[in-house]
């Protein structure tokens, strides 16, 4: 679809995108490069990393990736310190990097659950902590004018309640509040801009085949039926007028991305189902966690 901002909004500035390798985060770290940004992407997988890393250069787009772990205050450190290095300034950071899987919460292990807190709510303060002394007015990099702009990506789950989520429920609203708290303090004291945007349901990401899973024994067709689904492009549009001077006076707000759909309930799936579901996603998980990690 044709963006409707001008085409040098981002022009100049330097962003970084957790998770930028796919689904939504790739989509933000495209969408503000053909707007002019310099893109770094961060992610855990290799491969992944390279692969987007070699399409938004297609684009033209100015963009290097590294490969790292936001829950390790070591990646963080040495991935912002990489960009700054190449870029010479961070002005945008986006946290994207998200973990999620349907399971009962009677299945799911204290270990399951502090792994999503870990990358999801730990991750983005991580990434946020170690972005400060670039994104702050007068930070490295930066004038005396102004700070940086934060973007986290959260959900809209926990509004209410939510089938087989309560990990990622508890991780999101916590995202949510650690948003609001640096937006008061690096809002007041370095003239920084954090906010969260909280997608619904978005189309062909690793996402909606977790939350509406096509292999499950059941028909999801009428759990879409019921869904506003939306596309990785809208969730991006949001990101762009937020770092955009139309959002300049914008501070610890939460822009919701969904079609109004977290006002609805969403449909029950059959507990079998989840569970197989919940055991073939943490096999997954085990095997990609003995993959090496490396500088790309």
């Amino acid at each position: 679809m044709e963006s409707p901002f001008r085409g040098d909004i981002a022009k100049g500035k330097v962003a970084l995108i957790t998770g930028g390798g796919s689904g939504i985060g790739l989509e933000i770290s495209t969408q503000l490069g053909k707007h002019g940004a310099s893109i770094a992407i961060m992610g855990r997988r290799k491969q992944v990393i390279h692969s987007a890393v070699s399409a938004l250069r297609s684009l033209g787009i100015s963009a290097v990736g590294f490969q790292g772990d936001v829950r390790k205050q070591e990646d963080a450190k040495r991935i912002m310190d990489s960009t700054f290095e190449q870029f010479g300034r961070i002005d945008i950071l986006v946290n994207a990097a998200a973990g999620n899987f349907l399971v009962l919460s009677e299945d799911l292990s204290p270990n399951g659950f502090r792994t999503v807190m870990d990358i999801d709510a730990v991750g983005t303060f991580t990434m946020c902590h170690e972005a400060l002394k670039y994104l702050k007015k007068g930070g490295l990099g930066r004038s005396q004018c102004g700070g940086g702009i934060i973007l986290n990506i959260s959900a809209t789950l926990h509004y209410t309640a939510a089938w087989y989520q309560i990990h990622v429920s508890a991780a999101k609203a916590a995202i949510d509040a650690l948003t609001r708290n640096l937006a008061l303090e690096w809002g007041t004291d370095y003239d920084m801009k954090v906010n969260v945007i909280a997608p619904g349901p978005i189309g062909n990401t690793p996402g909606i085949d977790k939350l509406a899973p096509k292999k499950m024994e059941t028909n999801t067709n009428d759990y879409l039926a019921v869904t506003k689904v939306g596309e990785s492009w809208d969730v991006a549009m949001a990101a762009l007028y937020l770092v955009s001077d139309a959002g300049r006076h914008i501070n610890g707000a939460n822009m919701v991305v969904d079609g109004g759909q977290w006002m609805n309930r969403l449909p029950h799936l059959p507990k079998e189902g989840v569970k197989q579901l919940s055991r073939a996603v943490e096999k997954r998980t085990r095997a990609a966690s003995l993959l090496p990690r490396s500088k790309i």
